[in-house]
């Protein structure tokens, strides 16, 4: 089969690997789509540089092989379902794992091809195999959508840890493709309003389109009053100062996206004390975000919401292109394969 390795800042090559053997608790997935991250585009970019890398952990596909000892189980993938996979490779007994917190598993993250490269998912594949608990089933959604399951997975374990409820008050600070997911997953969820803060007023006016009760610069955010929960998806500096000051009493912060490892805020003690405010950070996604996910994309409830974040999609072969378009150009999601 072929899989698509990073061998050097700009360069991306597709090479032939064996297609994975499967075992007795795992399912084989033909690739149909896979989405360019964040991490794809420092790979791609040099910031990260670490290579040669077979990356790619957004990934939906067909079941084409069930091992046998969960062949027939009760909530596992059949041969011809379209799932949604969870490539982390969760050790189920570390620290983190046994408290319940597998997005913080102690064990390195990740593992290799047959010739040794580095693969950090290597989703940008024809083929992926899974344990057979890692693999949500989306019904007929579309596979584009399936293929969003890992980041939706990632806003819900936002949601859940941020504790969102029905009827709060939500601001979103960062418009970008984690940001409006979290404005989708918010109204599907009940929120009462929820508005969005970017520097880009083109995506601040998409936000509007896309539901928005209101959205902002950072400098006119106040307009949109006091929030229930703040959800930081640009790890920008001043950001964690912005989302406290847009803060109600017994308020949440939740730091969702990374920011540089420089950066320092300045937060007042006294005040987070006083009003009973919390700061939140959320990192990944676990078993139970990733059923809630594949349950939403299965329901179509969220498709137009899906829809409008597909910016483009290139096949296996053109996959340099798709990470040069990712890499270059203002994107919400870049697909692979098909």
């Amino acid at each position: 089969m072929r899989v698509a390795v990073v061998t050097a800042p700009e360069q991306v090559d597709l090479r032939e690997e064996p297609v994975p053997e499967i075992g007795p608790e795992d399912v084989l997935v033909r690739v149909g789509r896979t989405g360019l991250c964040t991490m794809e585009r420092r790979l791609y970019l040099g910031t990260k540089p670490i290579y040669p890398v077979a990356p790619g952990h957004e990934v939906a596909g067909e079941v084409v092989a069930v091992g046998d000892a969960v062949a027939g189980l009760p909530g596992v993938a059949a041969v011809g379902d379209t799932v949604t996979v969870d490539l982390l490779t969760r050790c189920g007994t570390c620290t983190s794992c046994r408290r319940g917190r597998s997005a913080l598993c102690k064990r390195p993250q990740g593992g290799a091809l047959a010739d040794g490269t580095i693969s950090m998912g290597a989703g940008f594949a024809e083929f992926v195999k899974v344990k057979a608990l890692q693999a949500f089933r989306t019904g007929d959604a579309p596979i584009a959508h399936a293929a969003m399951g890992e980041p939706l997975a990632c806003v819900a374990h936002s949601a859940r840890l941020g504790g969102l409820r029905a009827g709060d008050r939500v601001a979103v600070i960062g418009a970008g493709y984690m940001g409006r997911l979290h404005l989708a997953l918010a109204r599907f969820k009940g929120a009462a309003s929820v508005g969005l803060i970017d520097i880009s007023r083109e995506r601040l006016t998409q936000a509007r389109e896309a539901g928005a009760d209101w959205a902002s610069t950072p400098e006119e955010a106040a307009a949109g009053g006091k929030q229930d929960v703040v959800f930081v998806t640009a790890g920008a500096p001043g950001a964690l100062e912005t989302a406290l000051s847009l803060c109600d009493d017994g308020g949440t912060v939740v730091l969702f996206g990374a920011f540089p490892k420089d950066v320092l805020a300045g937060v007042g003690p006294d005040h987070v004390h006083h009003h009973e405010l919390s700061i939140v950070g959320v990192y990944s996604q676990e078993p139970q975000d990733w059923t809630e996910a594949a349950a939403i994309i299965a329901s179509g409830r969220l498709a137009a919401e899906l829809d409008a974040l597909v910016t483009a999609t290139y096949p296996l072969t053109d996959v340099d292109a798709a990470f040069r378009l990712a890499a270059e150009s203002p994107v919400y999601r870049v697909l692979v394969g098909g």
